[in-house]
Order: C-alpha cells, then structure tokens, then sequence
C-alpha cells in the first residue's frame, strides 16, 4: 500500500489539506487575539473616558478638587462606577483601573503615584470648558485588565479554533482518500491493461472516461493495443506464407531430383532448364524478402538527386519490350517531358519493372499494357494500366500488402510471391509519394504513382 501511487497522492492531498487547515487556524487564532488586545483597548479607554466624564461633573459641583480630600473613599467609589456604566458590565467584577489623577498643573490628586513617561496615557478632565486635570494610565496589559468573563471567552475561542482545525484535518483525510481512489481509477484499468497486454493479451482494451489527459491516454492504449495486435496477425500470415511459399519450390526440386535419380526422367537440358527455373523463383523470393528487411529496418540505400523520371520510364520499358512482344501485349507509352523527381533513379528503374513485370505476368494475351507519365493536378502521376483480367474490388485495397495476392485471377500459376507492390508501395513512400490500385478502363488493373511536383528552387538545387 506504502508504494502505490494512490497512497502517495493520498498523502500528498492531505498533506496540503492540514497545511491549509493549520495555517487558517493560526490565521483565525492572531485574528482572534489582535481584535481581542483592541477591545480591551477600546474598552478601558472608555472606561478613562467615562471616569473623566464623572470627575468633570463632581468638580464643576464642587468649585474644585476638595470634594476629593473631603470624602476619601470617593476616588475607588468612582472607578467602580465608571466600570459599571460600561455597556454589558451590570454586575461583573474585575480589576480596578490603574488611573493616577493630577490638577491643571500635574500635581497629584488621587490614585498611585506614576511618573509621566511617553507611554502613558493622557485623557483630559474638562470642566466648564477648561482642562482642570488629567487623567494617567499605564499602557494596558489585556491579561491584566480583562475580567474571569473575558478569559473564559477568550479561552472558548481557542479551544473552538483547534476543535475546527481537528475536524478539518478528519475531513480531509477523508475526502483526500475519497479523491486518491477516484482520480486514480483510470489509472489502475491502464495499468491492469498494459499487464494483459505486456504478456500477450493483444485484445486487452480500457474503457474511455471524461475527454481528458487520461481520456486521451485511454485511446491511444485502445490503439496501441489494436495495431499490436494487427501487426501480430500479419506476422503469423507472414511467416506461414512464407513458409509456403519456400515450401513449394522446395517440393517441386526434390520432386524432379528424386525422378532423377530414380531414373524415371532423362537428365537432358530440359530437365536442368525446369531446376534452373525453380531455383530462380527461391532466388527471387529470398530477395524481395531481403528487400522489405532492408525497407522495414530503414536500411535500403537511396543515392536522391534530380532525375527525369520520363526518361527512366522511357528506359525501363525499352529493357521489357521483346518480352512484351513475346507475349503478344502491346506496349502504349505516353511520356510528357519535364518530369522532373527528386529520387533514386536506380530504385525508380525498380519500381517501374515491378510494375510492367505484374502487368505481364497476369494480363491475357493478345492484350496491351498502358504506361504513362505526366502531369496531373500538381503531382507527377505514373500510371500502369493492363487489359483483363482485372481485380475484384475488394481486393483493390489488399494487392500493397506482403504476400497477398486476389487468388480468383492472379494466382500462383502464373508465378510470383506476392512481394513486388508491397516493395513498389515502399519505394514510392520513399520518394515521398503514394501509390494505389483501382479498375482500369482497358478492362485489367490500374497501377498509380504520384510525387509532388518539385518547385524551381528544388531543380536548380
């Protein structure tokens, strides 16, 4: 429990929780205590008011300060008094006023003897408008002015202040351990996921909640989940193809060296010629494997410069001719000019014999094949296009995947591994282009390529 994150944020939370409930009960606590000093302030200079209010009338009867000396006991009968005439203080007893009372000129007239120092307070006695004295106290001391009535008050205050501050910091634990365990569901169905799925669980999915940071992690795991998955389908159909697919000329050569050897077929130059042509299908076939490792581990060499890729077309058809002528397909080339690329002239020658080699490989004869190059909506576009048979729709989309091939018009008697358009569809992303595969109006397939045209800064590079 120490270690789970929901203990960490469970602590984190209320940790900040009892910071924010200690610092508001300090904060309430000096509030408390600095409006309490200026009460007690208030009211004792109330008090010295009062008491100088009652002095004020005594001695405006008297004609002066005789009365004082006259009646001792008049001097402590009117402190109480002026503690009595306060608001709320019927009845309530506390400690006298220190109060010193001097005449006009400051000598002494009642009350203990203090000097008069800068601290003390001055409040005038004034009697048919003159001052006739003045009235000296000390600063206040609130503990020792305030009354049993005001400590109990105040000594409720603080015990309320941390009973509040206690029942904060209990309420925060809770809600801190309400909040840790909510936030971090989502969490906990991630992290229980990507177990399931780190050992081999490629159908594990987590729900998506609120749109949020963890909403947006919820789907791109859903995603990241869904291509594994997709990605571990396509090895196993790799390998199981390609296992077949070595598996067949692998069987046809120990099929005809067993007759050889048996003596039921003559070793003459056809024999060799049918070995010959099983061993160039493996040879084939080990190389575009090769070539989709190299695409697929960013390894396949591209030398990039301008190129025409007229004139690369123009040469790759040259080099199919007398085998189209053979076959009895006619080539129609349209090239315009100024096609110029940004590529690998090499890798492009490449590209294009795939192209022409699918075309004669599955296209009926007598027939013709389409090849053209040019300009179109801003691109450079390259198409193939062939006579029947064509390509079911929906296999239009599938014929760039590896060893796939529409079996009801193109297949494996007419040779082939499945590899070339998966190589064609890497060369041209390669160059920055994209490839696709549609019904073309001759009747057969139609091959597309297309690249950005390049600006004028580009071919002068």
């Amino acid at each position: 429990m120490r270690s789970s994150i929901t203990f960490k944020l469970f602590l984190a939370i209320l940790a900040t929780c009892i910071v924010v409930a200690l610092a508001m009960g300090v904060a309430v606590r000096f509030s408390f205590d600095s409006g309490f000093d200026d009460y007690v302030q208030e009211r004792e200079q109330q008090r010295l008011d009062t008491l100088a209010q009652l002095l004020a009338t005594d001695y405006a009867d008297a004609g002066g300060w005789r009365f004082l000396s006259d009646r001792r006991d008049y001097w402590w009968r009117t402190l109480r008094l002026s503690r009595r005439d306060l608001p709320d203080r019927q009845g309530h007893s506390g400690p006298p006023l220190r109060v010193t009372l001097v005449d006009g000129q400051g000598d002494w007239l009642a009350g203990p003897r203090v000097r008069d120092t800068a601290d003390v307070r001055r409040v005038a006695v004034v009697a048919e408008g003159r001052t006739v004295g003045w009235l000296l106290a000390p600063p206040v001391m609130p503990r020792l002015v305030s009354d049993d009535i005001d400590q109990q008050f105040q000594a409720r205050q603080l015990r309320a202040t941390w009973i509040i501050v206690g029942l904060s910091v209990l309420l925060a634990a809770v809600v801190s351990l309400l909040l840790a365990r909510i936030l971090l569901v989502p969490v906990q169905r991630l992290a229980q996921a990507t177990h399931r799925l780190a050992g081999g669980d490629y159908q594990a999915r987590v729900r998506v909640g609120a749109p949020d940071e963890l909403g947006r992690l919820a789907r791109d795991f859903n995603r990241l989940a869904h291509n594994l998955a997709r990605h571990e389908q396509w090895r196993r159909e790799l390998m199981a193809d390609v296992s077949h697919e070595l598996r067949t000329p692998l069987a046809v050569l120990r099929g005809e060296i067993e007759a050889l050897q048996d003596g039921l077929r003559p070793l003459d130059q056809a024999s060799l010629a049918s070995l010959a042509h099983e061993i160039q299908q493996l040879s084939d076939l080990i190389d575009d494997l090769y070539e989709l490792s190299l695409a697929d581990a960013g390894a396949l060499n591209y030398q990039m410069a301008v190129v025409d890729l007229g004139d690369v077309v123009t040469q790759a058809v040259d080099a199919v001719r007398d085998r189209f002528e053979r076959h009895s397909l006619a080539l129609d080339v349209q090239v315009a000019s100024d096609l110029m690329l940004q590529g690998d002239s090499r890798r492009l020658s490449q590209l294009i014999g795939n192209l022409l080699e699918n075309s004669l490989r599955y296209t009926d004869s007598p027939g013709q094949v389409r090849v053209r190059a040019c300009h179109q909506g801003g691109d450079l576009l390259l198409e193939i296009a062939d006579t029947p048979p064509g390509v079911a729709p929906e296999h239009l989309s599938r014929l760039f995947e590896r060893l796939y091939r529409a079996e009801a018009s193109r297949s494996r008697q007419y040779g082939g591994a499945g590899l070339g358009l998966a190589i064609c569809r890497t060369i041209v992303e390669a160059h920055g282009g994209q490839i696709s595969a549609s019904a073309a109006d001759l009747g057969g397939l139609a091959i597309q390529a297309r690249w950005p045209v390049m600006d004028s800064t580009e071919k002068t590079a």
